[in-house]
C-alpha cells in the first residue's frame, strides 16, 4: 500500500517524520502542501499527476467551534465545505448553491457538501465531525455565529476542503484528521494548546499508519 501523508506545515507532523525510519514496510510519501486552499490544491494535484497513492492522509491542527470538545481532541472529518465562498444577505449566509450559481449535487458535491464515504473513516475510533474551510481565520463573533447557524461545524481549517475536492475528483481514498488546538475566535494564544494538539495528532496518525502496515502484511 502506498500512502501519502499530507500536511500544510512541517511543524504539524514533525514528531512523526522523525520516526519514519521506524515504520519499515510502509510505502509512505510526505507532502508539505502549504497553507491555504490554493497551495494545497496545487501541491496535491501535482503530486497525483506523478503518483497514485492508495490513501491520502491529511493531518493538521484546526480551530474548534464546540467548546464541549477538549482542546487536543483528534477528530476525523466526515464532510467539508468552503464556508466563506458566498455572501451575507439580510443577516444570513448564502452559499453558491443558495445563490443558484452552482448545483449542490454536481460531482464532487453531495447536497452542497464534500463528503467522505470511505469505510475506513467509519471504523476509526475517533469523533466524526463536520469541517469548514476558510480563507480568513474566523475571529469575528458575527461570522462565527453565521457559520454555526448555516453549517453546524465542529472544526475549522484552511486546507480541508481542498483535500476533499481534489481527492474526490481524482477518486483517491482519503482521510482528514484534525486536532483541535484552539477555540474559534480565541486570539489569546496563551490559551491555545498547540503543542498538546500536535502531540495528540501525531500519536493518532502513527496508530493509523501502524494499522495500515499490519493490514498490508496480512
Amino acid at each position: 500500500m502506498r500512502c501519502l501523508l499530507l500536511s500544510a506545515t512541517a511543524a504539524e507532523i514533525k514528531p512523526l517524520t522523525r520516526e519514519l525510519p521506524e515504520l519499515p514496510g510502509l510505502d509512505l510519501d510526505v507532502l508539505i502542501g502549504g497553507i491555504g486552499l490554493t497551495a494545497t490544491a496545487y501541491a496535491l494535484t501535482r503530486y497525483l499527476s506523478l503518483q497514485r497513492p492508495d490513501l491520502i492522509l491529511q493531518a493538521g491542527v484546526g480551530g474548534c467551534f464546540d467548546r464541549q470538545q477538549p482542546l487536543g481532541t483528534v477528530a476525523v472529518v466526515k464532510k467539508e465545505i468552503i464556508a466563506d465562498q458566498g455572501v451575507v444577505e439580510q443577516g444570513a449566509w448564502r452559499t453558491l448553491s443558495d445563490l443558484k450559481l452552482a448545483s449542490p449535487n454536481r460531482f464532487p458535491y453531495q447536497q452542497g457538501w464534500l463528503k467522505n464515504d470511505l469505510p475506513l473513516l467509519r471504523q476509526l475510533p475517533l469523533p466524526k465531525v463536520t469541517g469548514i474551510t476558510v480563507n480568513q481565520v474566523t475571529t469575528s463573533r458575527q461570522m462565527a455565529a453565521l457559520y454555526r447557524e448555516r453549517f453546524a461545524p465542529v472544526v475549522e481549517s484552511m486546507e480541508g476542503a481542498a483535500l476533499h475536492y481534489v481527492a474526490r475528483m481524482e477518486q483517491v481514498p482519503f482521510l482528514q484528521l484534525r486536532s483541535m488546538s484552539n477555540y474559534v475566535g480565541e486570539r489569546n494564544k496563551a490559551r491555545w494548546k498547540m503543542a498538546e494538539a500536535i502531540t495528540a495528532l501525531n500519536l493518532c496518525v502513527r496508530q493509523i499508519l501502524h494499522t495500515l502496515q499490519q493490514r498490508n502484511r496480512t
